[in-house]
């Protein structure tokens, strides 16, 4: 199967030549590499780590987290598989994206597949934390009837490292413009509605976690909120979010109990401020354009808010 791999990338910094080592090691070809730049000012466009891959420029101002990637697609378009990596994500073994591809190639019924993030190497333990619960152990096959057992959990992913049956993405009309984030999220439930299946491929493993401050845990989490309150069909289809955020508070607990007690007051002011950028997020339409700006991390949506 052929495979085009889209990067967005922006100042991609320090991990940048490593992503790109774990890329030029991959035991699976690639036929395309495209980097969508949105005005780097450090490396990343050097000739010594771009050599071979395809670059479109782009204006910051103009970047959109589906529309930019549907737009790279459609300038690129000729693969089997759409695979995405963020510029952060160092691909963990030379095998990463063979194993997935083969998974394709197993069951023609998948639509798309993500890999297992592992914390870097040096990550605190709320990102670790963090990495172990969203990313287990054990790979899932999931489709629609899941929704009763998984809730919002079955249509969980992320662009950071995944993959679509250019099929599959083509039928569900691909990623959709104007959303603040979760462009990943939108396009797996809307291919479970149409009967696809989607797979978390634990083997298929990068090299990927954030060190988020209290200040910008509330900014991420008032744009989940933002993304939720948008995206309605989501709750009506795969259940709400409130139940996964408890469950998630209690595995952190624990984890903090058993590695660093000392981290524990932090982790309750991050609860907070992710609890009060959620809520204030759901209801960013009752609030000023330039508080919404404000309490953004991705600052450009609201140029176009939908």
């Amino acid at each position: 199967m052929k495979i085009i791999l889209y990067i967005p990338t922006l100042n991609a910094g320090e991990k940048w030549p490593m992503v790109v080592k774990s890329l030029r090691a991959q035991t699976y070809p690639i036929s395309q590499v495209v980097i969508i730049d949105s005005g780097s000012k450090d490396h990343t466009l050097a000739d010594h780590f771009t050599e071979g891959f395809e670059i479109i420029e782009i204006d910051k101002r103009n970047f959109d987290h589906g529309g930019t990637r549907h737009m790279a697609v459609e300038k690129y378009p000729d693969a089997d598989i759409y695979a995405f990596l963020t510029q952060d994500a160092i691909l963990a073994n030379d095998q990463a994206l063979e194993k997935m591809v083969r998974t394709f190639e197993s069951d023609p019924k998948l639509g798309m597949v993500y890999g297992r993030q592992l914390p870097h190497k040096g990550a605190k333990e709320r990102e670790a934390h963090a990495r172990l619960f969203n990313y287990p152990p054990g790979s899932q096959i999931r489709s629609l009837p899941d929704a009763d057992k998984y809730g919002i959990k079955t249509i969980s992913c992320s662009n950071s490292f995944a993959a679509y049956r250019k099929t599959a993405y083509r039928e569900v009309g691909g990623f959709p413009s104007g959303t603040i984030l979760g462009e990943d999220v939108i396009i797996a439930g809307k291919m479970l509605l149409k009967g696809w299946h989607m797979a978390y491929l634990a083997d298929a493993q990068v090299y990927h976690s954030h060190y988020y401050t209290l200040k910008e845990e509330f900014k991420r989490y008032f744009d989940i909120g933002v993304f939720h309150a948008t995206n309605l069909w989501i709750f009506e289809n795969f259940g709400k979010a409130e139940s996964e955020g408890f469950k998630y508070l209690k595995s952190e607990l624990s984890y903090l109990l058993k590695n660093n007690v000392w981290v524990l007051p932090k982790a309750g002011l991050s609860v907070f401020a992710k609890l009060l950028g959620y809520k204030m997020g759901l209801l960013h339409h009752k609030l000023p354009l330039k508080l919404n700006q404000s309490f953004s991390m991705h600052r450009a949506y609201w140029n176009h808010p939908q």
